[in-house]
């Protein structure tokens, strides 16, 4: 926030992201030009999914809610997922996969109130949590259209058929944006704002949108979702190494029970 605008960092993220995959995708895109258009309106419907929603309004929903509240409402995704795929895509989970994503849901809950379980009887909801909540929405929606849609092309290169229709949606929003001269929708244009838009184009752009591509492909919808259980421990390991943060133990009882809970959740019924 006060650096790059939502919508600005939505579009230039997914823009970056789309250069660096296109450059490996290109010849099979090349080699199947003659079908490019025949599913070009599911790309918007990604795009908008994927790009516009789980990417500006992210953005927006964090200028008034914390960490916290955007953690726990995103924990829901992989539940949500779960009862969505067994609705829509019939990838039924038995006992132990249900027990096995209440471990993990219960593990996550640990590692965000920091093992402080009282404290979330004082979590408040605010506007922003809203914005949160149609994101989490919105990417189940996109994991299960993932799995429902079918496509001739492989990951990488449907990932930059969504990426170039989420550009083309996010494109038009932010010039609106940066011409409506309100507070927060203006870009400081700089080494920091480029910065920004490289890292998370690289890292949750393009590695982590590719990354779920392929396991959603070899695992289903509902378990590759619970690879979103992880991202507090992985933060934590990151933090240590680069920030020098400490890990303590409530992150030790956390994984404890998360990746038990994602062994069993991931096992066949």
């Amino acid at each position: 926030p006060g650096v790059v605008a939502p919508h600005m960092l939505a579009l230039l993220r997914w823009a970056i992201a789309g250069v660096i995959l296109a450059a490996f995708a290109w010849p099979e895109l090349r080699a199947k030009r003659a079908l490019l258009a025949r599913n070009a309106w599911q790309y918007l419907v990604f795009g908008a999914l994927g790009m516009w929603i789980c990417g500006a309004w992210v953005y927006i929903g964090a200028r008034s809610t914390s960490a916290t509240n955007i953690a726990l409402i995103y924990a829901l995704s992989p539940v949500i997922v779960a009862f969505a795929s067994g609705l829509w895509l019939h990838e039924r989970l038995g006992k132990v996969q249900w027990l096995g994503i209440a471990m993990a849901f219960a593990g996550l809950v640990h590692v965000v109130i920091k093992g402080q379980w009282g404290a979330l009887a004082q979590v408040q909801f605010v506007a922003g949590d809203l914005w949160i909540l149609a994101c989490t929405l919105s990417w189940t929606l996109y994991s299960i259209l993932l799995k429902r849609w079918p496509t001739d092309f492989s990951p990488i290169a449907r990932l930059v058929l969504v990426i170039a229709g989420g550009v083309v949606l996010l494109l038009p929003l932010a010039l609106i944006e940066a011409w409506s001269g309100l507070p927060m929708t203006q870009t400081l244009w700089g080494w920091k704002a480029a910065g920004l838009m490289v890292a998370v184009a690289i890292f949750p752009g393009a590695a982590g949108y590719l990354a779920f591509s392929v396991l959603q492909k070899e695992l289903g919808a509902a378990r590759a979702s619970l690879t979103l259980y992880l991202g507090p421990l992985y933060a934590a390991v990151v933090a240590w190494l680069v920030l020098g943060e400490p890990i303590l133990g409530y992150h030790a009882m956390g994984a404890a029970v998360i990746l038990p809970g994602i062994y069993l959740a991931s096992r066949e019924a």
